[in-house]
């Protein structure tokens, strides 16, 4: 097992993955706001809109309208997502992201045709056409995905086998093309994790491709995010997608409470906690949080945006213990 990390890289994905799935209707101008008050928090990655057919998540209907409506900050990267070609040149014309190219693969078939309406077959040869819309465009391809890697509402268990199977085919694919994956995410987009599989997983992947940085992205459906965001970082994993206040959810993952990513604002409290540093101000953070819970007008899971942050709790001790 390796040492804890020092330090973890957090892709705060709150804007994309809740306003996909929130009921609304939610105002183009609240988009903005959510955004522009993450920039605010420290946190150096926001995924911010998907560009993505309207009739399926009218959620993001407004994708390029808030795209020219956020305030850029220095040292702060803005990305977005996209599921096909045109999604893409949607995404570059706004001529607001930092664009990265990436091979998508899902473990689960099932999903895949509820998801994008593609065999694992047909994907595999989408991808190779994706990564040549991106050389033609410019566009690097480092990075690469496994949705459905831990689990699937609609198949079940993933054995590690397939997943080590289809982990080859994005190689394979990336070998075919001259390219180099240095990150390889692995997403447990039903919640199927635990963190035993979260082990079993990533270990596996890790010891048949040493040389490439893991990433997780992790749903709270069952309660298990950060409990398999800790997991992770017994693994040695330092790369995180997060939801603030753990917005959002799987439109297509056919549960009644498909949640969100694992909770930034809780992710962050247990590795400051821990002595894991993540370049976030959690105050500003929980503000945010609370911020959000305003734009959705409902409840959302976050837990330590309730509960507290201990550091200020603690010099509110201190204070006292001293007057």
């Amino acid at each position: 097992m390796p040492d804890l990390p020092k330090s973890i890289r957090i892709n705060e994905e709150g804007p994309r993955e809740g306003f996909q799935i929130e009921k609304g209707p939610i105002s183009t101008a609240r988009k903005i706001e959510l955004i522009d008050s993450l920039s605010l928090t420290g946190l150096k990655h926001i995924q911010c809109v998907s560009f993505v057919n309207p009739k399926n998540v009218p959620g993001w209907a407004d994708a390029e309208e808030v795209s020219q409506g956020f305030k850029k900050h220095p040292g702060v990267s803005y990305t977005c997502l996209w599921l096909n070609d045109k999604g893409l040149m949607r995404a570059i014309a706004t001529k607001r992201y930092d664009i990265r190219g990436s091979i998508s693969l899902t473990a689960s078939e099932k999903f895949l045709k509820r998801n994008q309406n593609r065999t694992l077959k047909e994907n595999y040869t989408a991808q190779g056409g994706m990564i040549r819309l991106f050389k033609e465009n410019g566009i690097n391809i480092d990075r690469a995905s496994m949705m459905a890697a831990f689990g699937c509402n609609f198949e079940g268990d993933m054995p590690t086998e397939r997943i080590l199977g289809m982990v080859a085919q994005v190689f394979e694919l990336a070998a075919e093309h001259d390219l180099e994956i240095k990150v390889l995410s692995l997403a447990d987009t039903m919640a199927w994790a635990t963190p035993a599989t979260i082990k079993r997983i990533v270990g596996a992947v890790r010891n048949k491709h040493p040389d490439v940085e893991l990433a997780l992205h992790l749903h709270d459906t069952r309660g298990m995010g950060i409990a398999n965001a800790y997991a992770g970082l017994e693994m040695g994993v330092a790369i995180y997608d997060a939801a603030v206040a753990g917005l959002g959810g799987c439109p297509f993952a056919a549960h009644k409470s498909a949640a969100g990513n694992v909770c930034t604002e809780d992710l962050v409290f247990m590795c400051e906690e821990m002595g894991i540093d993540t370049g976030v101000d959690l105050r500003k953070l929980i503000e945010t949080a609370i911020l959000a819970e305003d734009i959705v007008g409902h409840p959302l899971p976050g837990s330590v945006k309730g509960g507290g942050n201990l550091a200020v709790l603690r010099e509110q001790i201190r204070a006292a213990q001293a007057a």
